[in-house]
Parts: structure tokens; sequence; C-alpha cells
């Protein structure tokens, strides 16, 4: 087993290419990868909750139901 640390760099493409040369015999195997970025250029992208709003069309009294089902307890 060999324990890297290296630095990389992310393409405009979305890939991060990796050549890493070694001791190990030629053969299958496991990579355990962490990818912590350096440096924080931009805010983390907040979720667009958009799609999910609506509006509800009550009828009736709505405090009416809530006393309702609050006195079923």
């Amino acid at each position: 087993m060999e324990t890297f640390t290296l630095t990389g760099a992310i393409e405009t493409d979305g890939h991060l290419r990796l050549d890493v040369s070694t001791q190990l015999p030629p053969g299958q195997v496991e990579l355990v990868l962490v990818i912590h970025p350096k440096f924080q250029d931009k805010k983390p992208k907040c979720y667009d909750f958009s799609n999910l709003t609506g509006k509800l069309n009550w009828r009736g009294d709505a405090v009416a139901e809530q006393r309702a089902i609050r006195n079923e307890w």
C-alpha cells in the first residue's frame, strides 16, 4: 500500500486527470480519492426552491379548520 498527497487541477471540462508513478506490481488496485478544494472562489450554490412553490386556493375558514384539528388531539 502506498499513500500519496498530490495537488491537481480540475480542467474546464470538469475532469481531474492523474498520472501517478508507483512501485506497485502490475494488476488491479483499489483507489480511495478525497477531493478537497484548496480555494473557495465562489460561495456555495444555494438550492433553488422556485419549482416547489405554489399557491393553495382554500375555500372555507382556515382558522376554524385548524381549531377543529387541534380539538381532535
